[in-house]
């Protein structure tokens, strides 16, 4: 079956409200429009939080939250943003080294999850899904999130099914991206959820039931 462009009028029209805004919002997570000003009213300067993937997000929450745990695999990236924190003189954010091989996904998987493992389950108030093997790390926030926590997860449309106009979204008939997300969309079906689209790429906010268990 040939495969349609997601080049129409409607996503150029798209495309360029989301450069426009990325060009004004130079200071923000780059999430969508939308979940950037949700998350503005929502976070609390008592929240703990934890980021898989870093830049505009890690200064940006430091500034609103009491601490950040940011995780990164990217070395050059890591030098970069740890020069930022350090001009900014930003004191609450434990900024940490995924230190696996690119190259194999299995050794950066690990480096996750010893990263995970030593926190206890509902330690973070949220927890933002924007790096690598997102799978694996959403699987271990659901662990980490308090009851009422919130789950964000970057590019949603590309793992999880939905009705997305976004380019390389999944179906509903396609299902979750592999067993792991397979997993975690049985998990969070019945949280609270605000899904939030570009037309260019989706954010999706879940919200952990208070009366989930921690696992």
């Amino acid at each position: 079956m040939k495969k349609v462009s997601h080049w129409t009028l409607r996503y150029i029209a798209a495309r360029l409200k989301e450069i426009a805004y990325q060009r004004r919002a130079r200071d923000l997570p780059w999430l969508t429009e939308d979940a950037n000003k949700f998350l503005q009213t929502y976070l609390r300067p008592s929240d703990v939080g934890l980021e898989f993937g870093s830049g505009r997000s890690t200064l940006w929450f430091a500034a609103r939250v009491s601490w950040l745990v940011s995780a990164e695999h990217n070395r050059d990236w890591h030098r970069q943003v740890s020069e930022s924190l350090a001009q900014k003189k930003q004191p609450n954010v434990d900024y940490r080294f995924l230190d696996g091989d690119v190259n194999d996904p299995r050794s950066i998987e690990a480096a996750i999850q010893s990263l995970t493992a030593q926190y206890e389950e509902g330690h973070f108030d949220f927890v933002l899904i924007d790096g690598v093997c997102r799978d694996v790390c959403a699987r271990e926030a659901i662990r980490l999130l308090r009851p009422g926590g919130m789950l964000i997860i970057d590019n949603v449309n590309r793992h999880l099914p939905s009705n997305s106009v976004s380019p390389d979204s999944r179906s509903h008939a396609m299902g979750p991206d592999g067993a792991v997300w397979a997993e975690i969309a049985r998990t969070i079906k019945p949280w609270r959820y605000h899904w939030t689209s570009s037309g260019v790429t989706d954010t999706a906010i879940y919200f952990k039931p208070q009366n989930a268990s921690l696992r």
